[in-house]
C-alpha cells in the first residue's frame, strides 16, 4: 500500500503532509467491516470536496467565460462536476489503484464502480483542501482538469449537440435560425432509418442518420459543430 500511495502522490503532483487524511479520502464505508479499527470513511470528506469542487469550478467559470451568461455558466458547471465527469476525473489519476475497500466489496467489482471513484474524488479534493489551502487546492483541481475550454467543448458536444449548436448560433442569428429537416426515411416499419439534415437558415450545416429522428438530429448537430468550428459563419 505504501507504493501505491506514494504513486497516487507523484500522479497529483502533490505530497500530503498527513498521509492519515488522504488514507481517510480513499476509504469507502464498506473497508470498515474488515477492518473496523482503521479510522474513519470518505464520507465526511466527499461532503466537503463537493462544496470546495463546486468553488473552485464556479470562479474559474466565472473568470474565463466573462461574456456569459449565469444559466449557460451554470450548465456547464453542472458538465464539469457531474458523475459521469467526476468518474473520469478518478480514472485519469488512478485512484482506483489505491482505494481501500471490503474484501466482498472489491471481488464484486467495487474498484472500476462509477460512483465509488466519484465519491473518492469529491473525498481528495476535500482532503487536499484540509491538507494545504484553497489556493493551492484550486491549483492542483484546474490542473488535473486541464483547459475547461478543451473539456467542455469535448463534453457538452458528446452530451447535447443540439444544445451546443443553438448556444453557438444564437448570439449571432438568434432564437430560430436552425431548423432540423427530415431528407429520408428508408427501411420496414420496425427498423425505420431517418436521415436528416440541418441549416442555419438557408446554409445546410450537417446531415446526420439513425434508427429515430431524434438520434439522426444529433448526429447532424455534432457535424454541424465540426463545421462551423472549420468555418464560422457570417452574422446576418
Amino acid at each position: 500500500m505504501p507504493q501505491k500511495i506514494a504513486a497516487l502522490q507523484q500522479r497529483l503532483g502533490y505530497e500530503f503532509r498527513s498521509t492519515p487524511l488522504l488514507l481517510e479520502a480513499l476509504t469507502h464505508p464498506s473497508y470498515l467491516q474488515d477492518h473496523p479499527q482503521s479510522g474513519p470513511h470518505n464520507q465526511r470528506l466527499e461532503f466537503l470536496g463537493d462544496s470546495v469542487l463546486q468553488f473552485i469550478l464556479t470562479e474559474a467559470l466565472f473568470g474565463e467565460f466573462t461574456a456569459e451568461r449565469e444559466g449557460v455558466l451554470s450548465r456547464r458547471r453542472a458538465v464539469l462536476s457531474n458523475g459521469g465527469f467526476l468518474t473520469q476525473m478518478a480514472r485519469d489519476l488512478g485512484l482506483d489503484t489505491a482505494l481501500r475497500l471490503s474484501k466482498s466489496e472489491d471481488d464484486t467489482g467495487g474498484r472500476t464502480r462509477a460512483s465509488i471513484q466519484e465519491d473518492a474524488f469529491e473525498a481528495l479534493v476535500g482532503a487536499l483542501y484540509l491538507d494545504s489551502d484553497f489556493a493551492t487546492t484550486r491549483e492542483r483541481v484546474l490542473a488535473w482538469y486541464g483547459p475547461l475550454a478543451s473539456r467542455l467543448t469535448l463534453s457538452e458536444d458528446a452530451e447535447n449537440p443540439k444544445g451546443r449548436l443553438q448556444e453557438l448560433v444564437q448570439p449571432a442569428h438568434g432564437n430560430t435560425a436552425l431548423r432540423y429537416e427530415v431528407t429520408a426515411t428508408t427501411g420496414p416499419r420496425h427498423a425505420r432509418e431517418f436521415a436528416v439534415a440541418v441549416f442555419l437558415n438557408d446554409r445546410q450545416l450537417g446531415t446526420g442518420s439513425g434508427p429515430s429522428k431524434k438520434v439522426a438530429e444529433e448526429v447532424a448537430a455534432r457535424a454541424a459543430l465540426t463545421m462551423l468550428r472549420a468555418s464560422p459563419p457570417e452574422a446576418g
